[in-house]
């Protein structure tokens, strides 16, 4: 199924169905620091010579240093728990920024413009925060026909065709420099239905197991990042991390 076949939805119902799914979901969930995922060695690398930095919408699955590092999400619980742990959280949408032009020299957007209306809009925004110069790390699904129940349930709105992607980055002034196969969904279609089932009906058991067994059973199976310089073959690719370059203003 095509993106542009997806049922439309006013911006406004967008946005609260994605704060009820994720408001639900982290003030039930512990906060991860970034060291534990299998970006850390990226991010390191980067963070060594950037001065300041921006995560939008990290929920409760930061990939940047949480303390020091500026992050904006509409979901309060998960702010408060950033801030607890030193981030300079504010509450904000990605569409609208609540930063300056020409701010941040490593900007982190993953698994979130596939949930935005006007995915170009936000692309404009993390184009005007985004100092010349900068990184920015985007992570976005693939491939509108392998949608499925999981899309609709996690709140997504499309997924991508990898070389319309390209172009749309190109559009806002990010050139793609390294890239690689990403995400921790479950490849076990039966689990993905028992997972969600059980979120929508035995909430409080299912949120015990997510916190205790599967989060940390997908911690330890994650394989190393494999980047490539340019775009990887997509193929076979669910969804991809992106490491742009932004050597130009747009705006």
């Amino acid at each position: 199924m095509k993106a542009s076949q997806r049922p439309t939805m006013s911006d406004s119902g967008l946005l609260e169905a994605n704060r009820r799914f994720y408001d639900a979901l982290w003030t039930d969930a512990r906060l991860i620091g970034p060291e534990a995922f299998n970006t850390w060695p990226l991010v390191c690398s980067l963070v060594r010579t950037s001065r300041q930095r921006l995560e939008v919408a990290p929920g409760l699955r930061p990939r940047l240093p949480i303390e020091g590092t500026y992050c904006t999400d509409i979901s309060l619980p998960a702010l408060a728990k950033l801030r607890a742990r030193g981030a300079l959280a504010v509450a904000g949408l990605a569409s609208s920024l609540p930063f300056r032009n020409n701010a941040f020299d490593l900007v982190c957007a993953l698994d979130i413009i596939e949930h935005v209306d006007d995915d170009d809009g936000v692309l404009s925004e993390l184009s005007r925060v985004a100092m010349p110069g900068a990184v920015f790390l985007l992570a976005v699904p693939l491939h509108p026909s392998r949608w499925s129940p999981f899309d609709d349930f996690v709140g997504h709105k499309r997924r991508y065709e990898p070389a319309r992607l390209i172009e749309k980055l190109a559009a806002h002034g990010f050139v793609v420099r390294r890239s690689a196969a990403y995400g921790m969904q479950p490849r076990a279609s039966r689990l993905l239905d028992l997972g969600m089932w059980s979120l929508k009906h035995r909430r409080e058991q299912s949120m015990w197991w997510y916190n205790h067994l599967l989060m940390p059973l997908g911690l330890r199976r994650q394989k190393s990042l494999a980047l490539v310089p340019g775009l990887i073959e997509t193929s076979q690719v669910d969804e991809i991390l992106l490491v742009c370059s932004h050597p130009v203003t747009t705006n």
